[in-house]
């Protein structure tokens, strides 16, 4: 297997480790996560061809659908939103 399919998979792996956090402790792993999945899945897309890299999108959008959603809502669509506590 190649590097880029070994990071994708010790990605899940962190992705879902970070689920099992508590709140509070989630952001700054799920940050990281969250910058550097784009990075993996274009090099995946790099090695292995388009359709391994919309498997890895489709991955990660289906893991971060809540925080994209957020980030979608507050920053392009400039809704004011409230966090809960």
């Amino acid at each position: 297997m190649s590097t880029p399919l070994w990071l994708g998979i010790l990605w899940v792996f962190a992705a879902t480790a970070t689920a099992f956090l508590r709140i509070g402790k989630q952001y700054v792993p799920a940050v990281i996560l969250l910058v550097a999945a784009p990075f993996i899945i274009v090099w995946i897309g790099y090695v292995h061809g388009w359709i391994f890299s919309g498997l890895a999108f489709a991955g990660f959008i289906s893991m971060f659908r809540n925080p994209l959603r957020f980030i979608w809502r507050k920053y392009v669509r400039g809704e004011d939103l409230e966090l809960p506590e």
